[in-house]
């Protein structure tokens, strides 16, 4: 009988370690990583003309899915490419106004007092592109993570609008907004939180708008938190 015992436990033991590195490779094999994404960002406004600055506080939000796929047996370099939606707002003072014949004017407005509101709007899709690099393994979930990579990404809609002496103004068929928005984008962080940068290397307007007869190279720098979700 004890005999018994012995073999018994013997090989319920062999079946749980045998079961267990089974597991283990199924695991390994399959896992992936921030396969969802949501962040919230400070927007800024590089290369301002000298007359233009930035009020209030300009904000964006982020989230897609991205396709984490591993190119490394560890599993912990990977690259990803994804789907994902962005919505921003830049408060500042630069009047964005139509005169008579419908042509898109723009304005400095020198005294804030004179107005409520001043900002515009952009709503885009998104075609995230990175490479990744983690210390992740199949059971740890705590890890750091630097990615760095490319998005492009295309406006679907924009709106600019005005609260102040001039009255209400609001426009959403300007054709000198920049339908293709890209740039460098890097996330580097630990667990949860993860610093997020975006660097825009188009400008936000073509090349027909202009202030005092020079060109707006204006261009989006984004600054905040980015958050993963497997």
């Amino acid at each position: 009988m004890k005999q018994l015992f012995v073999t018994i436990i013997f090989l319920m033991n062999f079946v749980c370690c045998f079961a267990q590195e089974i597991n283990e490779q199924v695991i390994d094999s399959l896992y992936k990583e921030d396969q969802f994404y949501a962040g919230v960002t400070y927007n800024l406004l590089g290369n301002k003309p000298k007359e233009v600055s930035q009020s209030g506080f300009s904000l964006g939000f982020h989230l897609g899915f991205i396709k984490d796929m591993p190119i490394n047996k560890n599993r912990n370099i990977a690259i990803g490419i994804g789907l994902g939606y962005s919505a921003n707002s830049y408060n500042q003072n630069l009047l964005i106004d139509k005169d008579a014949t419908g042509n898109t004017t723009y304005t400095v407005l020198n005294n804030s007092s004179t107005y409520a509101k001043n900002k515009f709007s952009s709503h885009l899709i998104e075609f995230p592109i990175e490479f990744r690099w983690r210390t992740s393994t199949a059971t740890d979930y705590n890890f750091w993570r630097i990615y760095t990579g490319f998005k492009l990404g295309y406006m679907l809609a924009h709106t600019t609008k005005y609260r102040g002496d001039l009255g209400k103004l609001r426009h959403s068929n300007i054709n000198d907004f920049n339908d293709f928005q890209y740039g460098l984008t890097l996330s580097a962080g630990y667990n949860t939180w993860n610093l997020f940068l975006y660097y825009a290397l188009n400008p936000i307007f073509s090349g027909d708008a202009s202030l005092n007869g020079n060109q707006i190279d204006m261009n989006a720098i984004k600054i905040g938190l980015m958050f993963y979700i497997l």
